[in-house]
């Protein structure tokens, strides 16, 4: 090998790959080897490797939706697919379900939405859209899923004939999907 000089705890070496300095540990150590670089760069390339994975795959809690945030979602599938003038807005939202663990399973949301000032070709977002004086206002039911990757939602909006009777029946709908719902997704899964 080439020589080592230390000096207080400095050394200075000098053999075939140069002259390297640093601590006098280093001399122990032997840094310059090709072993050890090739062990560096290994590590180098595993802690790459786990940064990667970790942007790639999202957690479980970033691919998880709100009940809320489905229903905006769905409501903005609906303005997308509306042939109507205007867009629709949240004007009022029921309560969600018992909580299911499953963000594949839907569940059954009914909230009502009234019609804005702003017109549907336009960028801007419903919720930043006044209600128009004397929208028309519809009764929306169905279901919705939590899970992020999936847009998958059914929902039904309808006019109401008269507000006291369409929301009674909105709800009843609701109450039957909250106490029926589970027994029927498994069976459709089985068929479909």
């Amino acid at each position: 090998m080439g020589q080592v000089r230390k000096t207080r705890g400095w050394a200075i070496a000098s053999g075939p790959g140069g002259i390297k300095e640093g601590p006098a540990c280093w001399e122990e150590a032997n840094l310059g080897t090709m072993e050890t670089q090739r062990a560096s760069l290994a590590l180098g390339q595993w802690s790459l490797w786990l940064l990667l994975l970790g942007l790639v795959v999202p957690s479980a809690s970033a691919q998880a939706l709100s009940y809320r945030e489905a229903v905006f979602r769905a409501l903005d599938q609906l303005n997308e697919r509306s042939l109507e003038a205007n867009l629709y807005r949240l004007l009022e939202l029921d309560l969600p379900p018992k909580t299911d663990e499953n963000l594949d399973t839907p569940k059954p949301v009914s909230f009502t939405v009234k019609e804005t000032v702003c017109p549907r070709t336009t960028q801007q977002p419903p919720e930043q859209c006044d209600f128009k004086e004397n929208g028309l206002v519809k009764e929306c039911v169905g279901t919705v899923t939590l899970a992020q990757i999936k847009d998958n939602f059914d929902i039904t909006c309808t006019v109401p004939q008269s507000v006291g009777g369409v929301r009674s029946l909105g709800r009843k709908i609701l109450r039957g999907w909250k106490t029926y719902g589970p027994i029927i997704v498994p069976i459709i899964r089985l068929i479909g």
